[in-house]
């Protein structure tokens, strides 16, 4: 049995459809448009993506995260690994609805580093946004898909951090109380 570190609760999912940053509607073209000049303007201390579309999209035009969180599936279905990148590669296990343990120090770790790395998740990549965005450099751009709008940009400030850090306890706590 691997260490689940949190779980997410019926009123979190619910809360967790709204974006957590910033979303910019549009096409893949538009949003990448919208993103790289954000980039430009900003220069974030490091740009993290998590899910497999927003992940090609990025390398497609070559915005090169530091981190990509992917699982090689897009909306529950296969979908083609990543094009080939200077990064290396990290497996971990997370199933669809929860944080391991496992997930959580790949990040850490990967964030630690100047290597640029993908973690592939066998499960489901969604909630490892969580934790990417709270071990994210300050100002770093953690970057997801939003499904049929475009895509969500959250600047990992101090108080989007402590924000995360609040839901991840709620996310704690309902594992203690069984």
């Amino acid at each position: 049995m691997m260490p689940l570190k949190y779980s997410l609760t019926p009123e979190l999912r619910i809360r967790l459809k709204k974006p957590l940053g910033m979303l910019i509607r549009g096409s893949f073209a538009e949003t990448m448009k919208k993103f790289k000049d954000m980039v430009d303007k900003e220069k974030p201390a490091a740009i993290i993506s998590v899910g497999d579309t927003v992940s090609r999209n990025l390398v497609e035009n070559r915005i090169l995260p530091q981190l990509f969180i992917v699982d090689n599936r897009v909306m529950r279905r296969s979908a083609q690994p990543l094009p080939p990148t200077e990064h290396k590669t990290v497996n971990v296990k997370n199933p669809p609805g929860t944080i391991t343990e496992e997930a959580l120090m790949a990040i850490q770790n990967a964030l630690k580093t100047d290597w640029k790395t993908k973690i592939v998740v066998d499960g489901e990549e969604d909630l490892l946004t969580l934790i990417a965005i709270l071990y994210a450099p300050e100002n770093a751009f953690v970057v997801y898909g939003q499904p049929y709008e475009g895509i969500v940009v959250v600047k990992a400030t101090s108080d989007k951090k402590a924000e995360i850090a609040n839901i991840l306890k709620t996310m704690e706590n309902v594992r203690k109380t069984k």
